[in-house]
């Protein structure tokens, strides 16, 4: 017995004391805390890579684009001489509207550059402007004909070779025949700046105008326009359908085979491919039904289909966060199954459920290859006025400017997608705004 109980003792007090202490345990305990400081460095590399990698980007295109905000513009004292514009002196919209304005701009650049003397000359100086400068006259006559007779300082928009040139995109220190702004445009564009007759303003024609084949004139407003009403189309559809699915699912629906084949299809499409929805649109919307083509209706159909299973998730993960508890309670006061969910579930659930959709939303929004499919990358130039316009989106937009080999859309290109990530950011964070703000903690 004594035998027995030392080797108990042995056992229960030097073999612990043996593994937990002295110079084997101490090599092991660094050894664990060297592996876990190694994982924490890994961790931090990571993030601080991907931060890195963020911040390249995000410069990148700000760098390339915040100079779009800027458009070039120009002095000019232009006559606005009532024989050139309205000989019969009718003061008619219309007759104003296509008044030869362009002949005051080239008298104006004659009188103001002496020294160009031939037609080609002459032209090279109209090639300071935008093409788009006697439609600005024509828009300030019919907006106040009392100009006619006047003589009037007038800030016009530069051409886009002399906004590049300014910006220092196009240099001048090289050949002439490998820029696009020559000696004469050069001097010309030396007096007016040291007049004070050219300056750079705020780019309004970006927000406010449709595409165009000039840079100058090219805007994002049309894209915007579209954006917003196909979206509007796409809420308008996936929302309530997205939202009802959720809640039979999640409340109603009997817990079967069909039931679980139906979530399961659901899971797989919210995985599937984007151009697929679009085939799919292009197939059934427009062949089929013969929607219009290019239409914000469609392509908020589309984006519909695409948005439907990620709202459908979201809510029924949300619903499935209520406790329990809360459904038990209100049916053991009489409350029926319905007014279970409308009164209890569904106000409780709605931080995630608004998540959801916003995330849903954001990913629509940023969405370029269905609507491709069903022809939203056409040409607009005019603001679409309803859903069955034809009108492109701001992704489209971005994707046709980004295609494009003159210097002046690159800097468009990436001051559009500044635009669109502040729309994804706004509404990102909105997302999380409305998760903290009603998010209750069970």
């Amino acid at each position: 017995m004594t035998d027995i109980a030392e080797r108990h003792a042995a056992i229960t007090t030097t073999a612990p004391n043996a593994r937990w202490h002295g110079a084997a345990f101490e090599a092991r305990l660094r050894r664990r805390y060297a592996a876990e400081r190694r994982f924490r460095l890994a961790g931090l590399a990571a993030v601080a890579l991907a931060a890195l990698v963020l911040v390249l980007l995000l410069g990148s295109i700000a760098g390339k684009g915040w100079t779009a905000f800027q458009q070039t513009q120009i002095l000019l004292e232009i006559d606005f001489d009532a024989a050139e514009i309205d000989p019969q002196g009718t003061r008619d919209p219309a007759v104003l509207a296509k008044a030869n304005t362009m002949k005051l701009i080239r008298d104006t650049l004659a009188a103001q550059f002496p020294e160009a003397t031939t037609r080609a000359e002459r032209r090279q100086l109209s090639d300071l402007l935008s093409s788009g400068a006697p439609f600005e006259l024509n828009r300030m006559l019919v907006a106040d004909p009392s100009l006619v007779g006047s003589k009037q300082a007038v800030w016009l928009t530069a051409s886009a070779n002399v906004d590049q040139f300014i910006k220092g995109h196009i240099p001048r220190d090289v050949p002439a025949a490998e820029r696009k702004v020559n000696d004469l445009q050069i001097r010309a564009i030396d007096a007016l700046t040291a007049k004070g007759a050219l300056t750079k303003a705020f780019n309004t024609t970006l927000f406010t105008a449709g595409d165009s084949r000039y840079p100058e004139q090219a805007g994002i407003g049309g894209a915007i326009v579209g954006s917003l009403l196909t979206l509007v189309v796409c809420l308008g559809l996936s929302v309530p359908i997205g939202v009802a699915a959720a809640v039979y699912l999640e409340e109603f629906a009997p817990k079967n085979r069909w039931t679980d084949v139906i979530e399961v299809n659901i899971n797989n499409l919210a995985a599937v491919p984007s151009i697929i929805f679009g085939l799919l649109g292009l197939a059934v919307f427009l062949n089929v039904f013969g929607m219009p083509r290019s239409a914000p209706l469609v392509g908020g159909f589309v984006l519909a289909l695409m948005t439907l299973p990620v709202i459908i998730i979201a809510s029924r993960v949300a619903m499935k966060a209520v406790p329990p508890s809360i459904r038990e309670a209100a049916l053991g006061i009489g409350a029926s199954r319905l007014q279970v969910v409308l009164h209890h579930v569904l106000p409780l659930a709605m931080p995630g459920i608004l998540t959801g959709i916003i995330i849903g939303t954001a990913r629509a929004l940023g969405e370029t290859a269905p609507l491709l499919m069903i022809g939203m990358i056409a040409f607009i130039v005019d603001i679409p006025q309803g859903f069955t316009d034809s009108a492109t989106v701001l992704p489209v937009q971005i994707f046709m400017w980004a295609d494009s080999p003159e210097r002046a859309f690159v800097e468009r290109t990436s001051a559009a997608i500044l635009v669109l990530l502040g729309f994804l950011i706004l509404m990102n964070g909105l997302a999380v705004f409305l998760r903290k703000k009603f998010e209750r903690r069970w």
